[in-house]
């Protein structure tokens, strides 16, 4: 097809049509949660806005509270909004970009696949599996690191179709980075990484092996900083790996606690069954059979290689569970309980670009029905059920986040009318810095263990160098057994507040007479 001026204009509408339609999309869901108070459901989104705030807002901000094990760069994007108090206490400094992470995945994933496939409805068929997802339009509106991820994935499969239009080298450096982004974002990002490589060595006429070193060399920077971050800041490179807080730690002390192993540790057989059920719940079987006959059908059309780039996410998964690192739980099956089950949303953009193929093999005239049929039977789970309950990763999050909820919010309650600002709070990082947040307390009145010198000497010498008015500490962890420690080696702290949850660390607030 010739390459008008008048194409050209019309392609540069649809682009802006779609960016304007996933844009709105995304902020409705983005209020439609914040406005029904579920932006800090989950832990772990709590967390990623603590810990932007902190490279911003600490005794000692800067790079070293990125921390060791999380990847930074969602850090950083929202670390460009916490700053101000309002964004943070309301967690909106870092669902915003999370969510412009998002529209840039969907904007990438379209553009890549109108490219592959050649026709409009096709694309728009990738963007609509991908987009109306609503457990993935729950974590686009919350301070989590998937839409990020999939907005450095997309970007990556967008340069590499245009690599193997063009050939130009510019554009194997352009996926390079996109890759290095999702390596300082999530780890399957690093599994990606000889995948990639491999892709660009195969596809490329000539100069294969620039093609492919080229990519690697840039894509590669991600975890060689990381584990020069981890090196420099607590001396091990693979802190992440095998530090105290890294997932094989956390499991191994679940395992001197007595507690069972996880289902799919050192068997393929379970780690299957539980992936492939986690998929399922937070995509819906429509989703799943489409892709399946949509790869049928690319394979037909000879469009099957772009699936070499979106597929490893899922296989990283699969064999982390193996390995016996992640686990996932589902409520139909053991442990009957809630964990993980946003990892099953991997597969969807590798399902969705697929099922654009069943569109594009269709005869040109019925391409816009069909796009609407695909569109339409993939959501129509959701639409059975439109209420979040139905939603498994909201599920997870309200479940797992109820007793949490409750003793940050009876704690924030007790001390905001109490605290005395600039007196300060000596308490160990984690989820008890979410009382600090909601009291509408900074960071920087805190003293805890990512403060290194003022916290080492507090917890060596605490008569001398512990003079915070305020401290917290739970029953659990090795930072509050420390600072337990600490505490009790001053008699004039004297505990004020016992909070209790069932099944959950016990709280204390000591004051300082």
């Amino acid at each position: 097809m010739q390459d008008t001026e008048s194409s050209r204009r019309s392609r540069a509408f649809e682009s802006l049509a779609v960016l304007a339609a996933v844009a709105v999309l995304s902020a409705a869901a983005v209020w439609w949660f914040y406005s029904r108070g579920y932006t800090l459901y989950y832990g772990d989104a709590e967390a990623h806005l603590n810990i932007a705030r902190r490279i911003v807002d600490s005794r000692t901000p800067g790079l070293w509270g990125i921390g060791t094990v999380w990847l930074p760069l969602p850090h950083l994007l929202m670390a460009a909004l916490v700053w101000q108090d309002g964004l943070w206490r309301s967690g909106l400094g870092g669902a915003i970009p999370v969510a412009a992470c998002f529209v840039a995945a969907a904007m990438f994933l379209f553009l890549a696949a109108r490219r592959i496939y050649g026709d409009r409805a096709a694309a728009l068929t990738v963007v609509g599996l991908f987009a109306l997802n609503p457990n993935l339009l729950y974590l686009q509106a919350i301070p989590m690191t998937e839409p990020v991820f999939f907005a450095a994935l997309a970007a990556l499969l967008y340069c590499a179709v245009r690599f193997r239009e063009s050939q130009s080298l510019g554009w194997a450096a352009a996926a390079g980075a996109a890759n290095l982004a999702a390596t300082l974002t999530r780890y399957e990002g690093w599994f990606l990484v000889p995948f990639a490589a491999g892709f660009f060595f195969m596809t490329a006429h000539r100069r294969r092996v620039a093609a492919a070193a080229l990519f690697g060399g840039i894509a590669s920077l991600g975890p060689l900083l990381w584990m020069a971050h981890n090196w420099y800041h607590i001396g091990d490179p693979l802190d992440f790996y095998r530090g105290p807080y890294s997932a094989k730690a956390i499991y191994q002390r679940g395992l001197e606690k007595g507690y069972e192993r996880y289902r799919g540790d050192h068997d393929w057989g379970y780690a299957w069954l539980y992936y492939r059920n986690a998929v399922r719940v937070t995509l819906g079987w429509p989703v799943i059979w489409l892709g399946v006959a949509g790869a049928v059908a690319a394979r037909i059309l000879g469009k099957l290689w772009p699936l070499a780039l979106l597929g490893p996410p899922p296989l990283f998964y699969l064999w982390s569970m193996y390995s016996g690192g992640t686990p996932i739980y589902m409520p139909h099956l053991w442990p009957f309980s809630y964990y993980n089950t946003r990892y099953g949303l991997e597969a969807l953009p590798a399902l969705a670009l697929a099922s654009g193929a069943l569109v594009a093999a269709t005869r040109a005239k019925w391409r816009r029905l069909a796009a609407g049929a695909v569109v339409v039977g993939a959501v129509l789970p959701w639409l059975w059920t439109p209420r979040p309950e139905g939603w498994i990763c909201w599920k997870e999050s309200q479940v797992n986040s109820v007793a949490r909820r409750a003793w940050t919010r009876e704690a924030a309650e007790f001390l905001a009318p109490r605290y005395v600002p600039g007196t300060g709070v000596f308490m160990p990082f984690g989820d008890l810095t979410g009382i600090l947040r909601m009291a509408g307390i900074p960071l920087r009145e805190a003293l805890h263990e990512d403060n290194p010198p003022d916290w080492l000497m507090a917890v060596s010498l605490p008569q001398v160098f512990l003079r915070q008015e305020w401290a917290i500490y739970d029953s659990e962890g090795v930072m509050s057994k420390l600072a337990r420690k600490a505490v009790e080696g001053v008699p004039r702290y004297h505990c004020l507040k016992v909070i209790a949850p069932k099944g959950e660390p016990e709280i204390r607030i000591y004051k300082r007479d």
